[in-house]
């Protein structure tokens, strides 16, 4: 530790001094905020039968407003990345959570349709924030042996608001209407903001966290200019992997249930149990990987394995034969060893991470989720529209086995990067 620390608080809030608790106050209000972004996300799609007669459009103009909100959150992305190296996270967070919180009003008061695809817009430019920050307070301030759990939670809790979501809105609207559902959806948010408002210190940078460096990082190339990181070849690696990660997530959570359905004569019911299975799995993988995460250098290994034995999975419910029982298990078992794999496939950006460009190479890499997002629907759903119901659960294998590969491409051109010409 440094000496020369310009005051006793800086260096207490240094990473490897701080204390547990702080440490556990800082990540439980990374999470709740988290959570916000993934519920906000889903607050539309479970409304969609009252928006579809509320004004009168079909479902592919209502999939639309979910185009625009993931494009613009895409962009916003990568953009946010230079906003929270130069302003620092906590007021790009502020303000990201109450852009959720003003969409989900504006989604309330909607009176067009085009009123919805302008509050998508707002919304996106929320939702874009979460991870340039989310990260760079993390990877930051929390103690590196303590960062395997930081990124467990962080993914338990994405999953939590993307459950919760539906289980809040619909129920809701049931009672009163889609109109006090959504404005109830912006009280969360705004609830959350006044939380984080609060607690603002937790969320502050000092000049100790600025000034950490942990050594795992790829040195930036000659020239020290703020795009400069996108000249390393591991942070588009990541990139990459990212891409075909958010393809697995959108195919599970839109088309493999029901594939699976087809193929395994299962009933409806229990059908739309597989995601909910897969999900709370995934969350109670994403404690363990969060252990497993403490060792940096074996991320790639954890990868692989986690994913391998996900495809596997997969290509077990595309051609084994079993009772309709069985399916709901075996999305539990894939979800579980992909939440395991959760905490080490974010070391694999930190380990690509300049020092102080946490915001901007985090942007940029997660930009890959929403793009990856946006294209799965477009390729799997047109092997829906056939009925090429196996063709969808051996593709998900296949994606799955391409993380893999991905995983330790980012080891290699990491090494690569770092070996002296």
């Amino acid at each position: 530790m440094s000496s020369n620390s310009p005051t006793s608080a800086a260096s207490a809030a240094s990473p490897s001094s701080n204390t547990l608790g702080s440490d556990a106050k800082l990540i439980g209000l990374v999470g709740l905020a988290h959570a916000v972004s993934h519920f906000s996300q889903l607050i539309l799609a479970p409304l969609f039968p009252w928006l579809k007669d509320a004004f009168n459009v079909s479902y592919v103009e209502l999939g639309a407003v979910l185009t625009v909100f993931f494009v613009v959150s895409c962009i916003v992305q990568a953009a946010s990345g230079f906003i929270v190296d130069k302003l620092g996270p906590r007021p790009v967070l502020f303000v990201g959570l109450g852009a959720l919180g003003l969409a989900a009003f504006g989604y309330a008061v909607a009176q067009s349709y085009w009123m919805l695809l302008v509050f998508a817009v707002l919304g996106g430019i929320g939702n874009g924030v979460f991870h340039p920050v989310d990260y760079t307070l993390f990877n930051r301030k929390v103690a590196p042996t303590r960062l395997g759990h930081a990124y467990s939670v962080h993914g338990i809790t994405g999953s939590l608001g993307w459950a919760l979501a539906p289980a809040f809105v619909v129920p809701i609207a049931i009672a009163f209407s889609w109109r006090v559902a959504l404005a109830s959806a912006g009280v969360v948010a705004l609830v959350v903001l006044l939380v984080l408002w609060v607690y603002r210190s937790v969320l502050s940078l000092d000049a100790a966290a600025v000034h950490k460096a942990t050594g795992q990082g790829e040195p930036v190339p000659a020239g020290g200019g703020e795009f400069d990181f996108l000249r390393i070849p591991a942070v588009w690696m990541c990139f990459g992997f990212f891409f075909f990660y958010a393809v697995v997530i959108s195919v599970v959570q839109t088309f493999a249930p029901v594939a699976a359905g087809h193929l395994h004569a299962v009933p409806v019911a229990l059908v739309a149990v597989c995601l909910t299975v897969y999900m709370v799995a995934s969350a109670a993988g994403m404690v363990v990987g969060g252990f497993l995460a403490s060792d940096p250098s074996r991320c790639e290994r954890i990868v692989g394995v986690g994913f391998g034995l996900a495809a596997a999975l997969a290509l077990m419910l595309a051609f084994a034969d079993f009772p309709p029982i069985i399916v709901p298990a075996l999305f539990g078992a894939m979800g579980f060893v992909s939440g395991v794999a959760g905490p080490s496939r974010d070391l694999l950006v930190k380990r690509s991470t300049p020092p102080n460009a946490t915001g901007r190479v985090y942007g940029v890499v997660y930009a890959g989720l929403d793009i990856g997002q946006a294209v799965a629907p477009l390729v799997f759903g047109r092997l829906m529209d056939h009925g090429q119901y196996t063709s969808v659960i051996v593709g998900l294998a296949l994606v799955q086995g391409v993380l893999i590969a991905s995983a330790f491409n980012v080891r290699r051109v990491r090494r690569t990067a770092l070996v002296p010409a």
